[in-house]
This record gives C-alpha cells, structure tokens and sequence, in this order.
C-alpha cells in the first residue's frame, strides 16, 4: 500500500523506497517522485522507516544533479510540490527507462569482493591477484546489473549482456557516462574527505534518444561512502550509508538470511545512528547542514 495516497493522484508505480505518482506540469504529462522514509537490505524493505531519509535522498540528490549538470541532463523538472511532501519529492520528467543499473566501481568491495575471490573478475572484468577486501582498483570499472522485481536479487552481468539486450551503441554510452560521473563525484567527495566506493545511477531517454540521468543519484542508499582518514583495505570500514544496517542484520539481529522470515524490526539505537549517518553524508558533502 502506497504511504502517500492522501495525495489523491493516480499511483505509477510502488517501489522499495519511492512513490511515483501521475500528474500534469505546465500542461504536460510528468511524474510526482516522492521518497519515502522506507528504508531496505537484502532485497526487503524493512517494518521500521528512518526519519527524514527521504528528504535528506531528494535533497542530497539535487545537490548532486547540480554538480553535474554539465555532465548530463537530469529528469528534475521542479521542486513546487504539495505540501504534504515537500523536500521529499520533485516534479520529473516521463522517460523511457533504461532496465539496467549503471554501477560503476573504484574500489573492491560488497557482491563485487565476492564475485573477484572465486573468478579474480568483476562483472566479467579481470582484475589484478592479490586485491584485498576495500582495495582501490587500478581504474574505475563499469560493472552493469540488470533490475529485479521488489524482493528479489538484481542480477550481476558484464558488459557484452548490456550490448546484446540494449545494442552496442547505447550500452557504449551507458558504460561512458557512467564512469565520467563517477570520476567526477569520486572528486568532489574526496575533496571532501570521503572515498567513493561504488555507486549505481538510472538512465531514461528521450524521444530524442537523449540519455537523462533519473531516479536518485549519489546517496547513502545508492551508494557506499566511507570515511577517508579511516581507509584501510581488509577491515570493516567506518561508512556514511545503510552499510550499518545491513551489518546489524547480519551480524547481530539473530537473522537468518536464508529463511523465509522477513528480517526483524531494527531497535532504536539502530535508527538512530543510521539516520545519523544520513546526516552526515549530506552535510559533509553539501557543506551545509539538513533542516
């Protein structure tokens, strides 16, 4: 059930974490996005929401897009919402999704450590022996997934999968993109003490086959931020994401993966110090504080 129906507009789409709603700006047909404060790990969305994750996820979001504009356009077409969901949701564009997860890595780490200790590859890309757990990659790679239904695994593909569902020449251009975003943002946040590890961006098109970037972009849920000072390869790394989460679950909750149990309520102190860690991403990377 969608959490913002109040709103009265024609529901799109239910997501993990967003709301997409139907309405008309300036006379065209655009799309309400409205994050929520749900939060997910392990492809469940969680009982117990973080609050104001969606606002610090739209706000983080179009400070981003602003860093990038150059780079590439962007879906947002304006931030005049209903009141009941300002600061969590934008007016953006209608695109044609592309079904695939741009994930681009400059550090090894997460389904991407585990993939290089049984096949020493990512996604199809060989890398180097004797990389550790958090070690920085020679160069950034373009490690693709495609997009799975609300409780199941996205799955992990290389490059030449992309090419043969999407052709050549757009999946080319997804990959590029991709990695100049990447090195761009990796830039700015480690002028801001934090490394980069990895990231996932969403692309729709135009009717004109211009590539916009869309969805979320560079957060704590899209992304893994980890503190520079505290970098050291093979050790569990201090991080500014849901990381914290997916460990208590793992390692604390009394959890068992692999049931059919849906993972457990997360007790205060946990949302506490996750919402904490929200905060902090945006205000180390914004320079300003969330309100």
């Amino acid at each position: 059930m969608a959490q913002f129906e109040s709103l009265g507009l024609p529901l799109r789409h239910a997501g993990k974490v967003r709301e997409l709603y139907d309405v008309t700006h300036d006379g065209l047909p655009r799309v309400l996005m409205v994050a929520t404060d749900n939060i997910s790990a392990f492809d469940h969305v969680l009982s117990t929401r973080i609050p104001d994750k969606g606002a610090v996820l739209t706000q983080l979001s179009l400070w981003w897009f602003g860093q990038l504009a150059d780079l590439v356009p962007n879906h947002v077409v304006s931030t005049d919402v209903p009141a009941a969901v300002r600061g969590r949701a934008t007016v953006v564009e209608l695109l044609d999704m592309v079904e695939v997860e741009c994930v681009a890595r400059g550090y090894l780490t997460g389904s991407g450590w585990l993939e290089y200790q049984e096949s020493r590859t990512v996604c199809g890309v060989e890398l180097p022996a004797g990389l550790r757990d958090g070690d920085k990659l020679p160069e950034p790679i373009f490690t693709p997934a495609i997009k799975a239904r609300v409780g199941e695994h996205d799955q992990n593909v290389d490059f030449a999968t992309i090419a043969r569902i999407h052709g050549e020449e757009l999946a080319t251009r997804l990959r590029d993109l991709t990695l100049e975003i990447y090195s761009r943002a990796a830039t700015i946040a480690a002028e801001r003490g934090i490394i980069l590890a990895d990231t996932k961006f969403e692309f729709g098109l135009r009717p004109d086959d211009t590539i916009v970037l869309a969805d979320e972009v560079l957060t704590p849920d899209s992304s893994r931020f980890w503190d520079a000072q505290a970098w050291e390869p093979g050790v569990s790394l201090p991080s500014f994401d849901k990381q914290y989460v997916r460990d208590w679950l793992a390692k604390e909750s009394g959890w068992d993966r692999a049931s059919d149990t849906p993972p457990p309520p997360l007790p205060e102190h946990v949302v506490a110090a996750t919402r904490d860690r929200y905060l902090e991403a945006y205000s180390r990377l914004t320079g300003t504080s969330f309100s």
